[in-house]
């Protein structure tokens, strides 16, 4: 089962995806500071009409104004606030009793906009209710004339009693909208905005600078496969545009050193094999026929081990094209080599197994297993194993195995459980790095593990 990532791998996903987090976590406080203004705002603008009524519902209470001695008590109504101010307020000798939600806040802030216009006052008590309005004249007309039942007409109402003096109370009341505040759906909208103009931008660039990284990609994936690569097109940003060039030009200098080397070991090669194939006539007339024997399993010693040693080399950037093989069939073919010429090589059943190899490598280092299990194991027992997504060939021998701490030693150049050069014991260990290479090019694994019944086991693992 794949397990999920929610944390992208890509670096324009990773970069959109910490920029629209931060645009949350923006928008999150700014939506927190606007909300709280918006609440105080809201709350001002329920305090405020009740504090005006109750200020001017003072100033016009009748206690205030000159008795009829003074001048203005003839025209009483001169100079005092006009009575309709008064309305929806009423004056208690105690405490009136509110139903309804208490509401603290609106009694806090009615407190402070007394205090902002210098009015002292004792107590301030708040309540939220709801009641029906009268219908108007136009509306009871409507509702006769179409004999329609009217609506509720029912209304939220907020009521503030101060006390002013001492067991003196005044009740004001003001009509509050019953609707919640269309905010939420306003802010979605301006986060979707500001989403749009900063990620579309940013996507863009992104995009940009990552078509090149994943040619580049590409280019450096298909060079470690094949030791050749395609140049990459120098473009995007001008960092990404110097990363190519400078990648180009590695590119082919290390292609230049690369042929370079090829040539100069095909030349070693020929020089090397020019005087061993001498040295191969020479011996033909050496009249004893034991140092005759010996001579020329000394020039095909040397022979194979330049061939070893130029394989070694060139791997990684063999001409041989991959193409699809019965590794079964292949095995069969080789143990058949090894039977016919009297090695101890036995091949146990096995089903067709295909795979995409290049053949010669791949007979090379299943010969070289041979080989080895041969010289340190006395016979050699091949298996081919169809598993998914794999192919395995097991080369087992009954030696005495590889001590644990030395497995990858092994799989170095030149390196050999015991020092001699000697062919009859192992020549001069550069098989097992051989393989190495030549699964390493097929994207495939060399596994050496002790057997529990004796011997060692090397399987050559390959991508079906």
């Amino acid at each position: 089962m794949k397990r999920l990532r929610l944390w992208p791998q890509s670096l324009v996903g990773q970069v959109i995806l910490l920029v629209a987090f931060a645009l949350f976590v923006a928008q999150a406080i700014n939506f927190g500071l606007l909300l709280r203004e918006r609440n105080r705002l809201t709350l001002t603008s329920q305090a405020a009409p009740l504090a005006y009524r109750v200020v001017n519902a003072l100033d016009a209470r009748p206690d205030r104004w000159p008795g009829a001695d003074d001048p203005r008590a003839a025209n009483p109504r001169a100079d005092r606030p006009d009575q309709r101010q008064r309305r929806n307020v009423d004056f208690f000798s105690s405490q009136p009793v509110l139903d309804g939600k208490p509401r603290p806040d609106v009694a806090a802030r009615a407190r402070a906009l007394f205090d902002d216009i210098g009015l002292p006052v004792r107590t301030i008590v708040a309540a939220e209710d709801s009641r029906v309005m009268p219908l108007r004249r136009w509306e009871r007309l409507r509702s006769r004339t179409s004999g329609a039942t009217p609506g509720d007409r029912r209304v939220g109402r907020l009521r503030l009693a101060v006390e002013y003096e001492a067991g003196k109370w005044v009740l004001a009341e003001a009509r509050i909208g019953n609707r919640p505040p269309r905010f939420g759906g306003w802010l979605v909208g301006q986060t979707l905005i500001l989403y749009i103009i900063v990620l579309a931008p940013l996507l863009w660039i992104g995009r940009r600078m990552a078509r090149p990284l994943r040619q580049l990609t590409g280019s450096a994936q298909q060079f470690a496969r094949t030791g050749a690569a395609d140049p990459v097109d120098e473009r995007g940003p001008g960092d990404v545009r110097e990363l190519t060039m400078a990648f180009n030009a590695m590119r082919a200098r290390i292609i230049a050193m690369l042929d370079e080397k090829d040539r100069m070991l095909g030349a070693i090669g020929h020089d090397l094999r020019t005087p061993l194939a001498s040295l191969r006539v020479r011996t033909e007339s050496v009249e004893d026929d034991a140092e005759r024997a010996r001579m020329s399993d000394t020039i095909d010693e040397m022979n194979r081990m330049l061939e070893d040693i130029l394989s070694l080399a060139r791997a990684g950037r063999s001409a041989e094209s991959p193409q699809k093989v019965d590794l079964a069939a292949l095995a069969d073919a080789l143990v058949e080599d090894f039977v016919e010429l009297g090695s101890p090589v036995t091949l146990a059943d096995s089903d067709r197994a295909v795979a995409l190899v290049r053949p010669q490598q791949i007979r090379r280092a299943l010969r070289n297993l041979i080989e080895n299990a041969i010289v340190y194991g006395d016979r050699a027992h091949v298996s081919v194993f169809q598993e998914p997504g794999q192919v395995r060939i097991v080369v087992a021998d009954e030696g005495p195995g590889i001590a644990q701490d030395r497995m990858a030693e092994m799989l170095e150049p030149f390196t050999r459980l015991e020092g001699s050069r000697n062919r009859e014991t192992g020549g001069a260990g550069l098989g097992l790095a051989l393989v190495r290479a030549i699964m390493t090019e097929h994207h495939g694994d060399l596994r050496l593990a002790n057997r529990p019944e004796g011997g060692l086991e090397a399987s050559l693992v390959l991508p079906a």
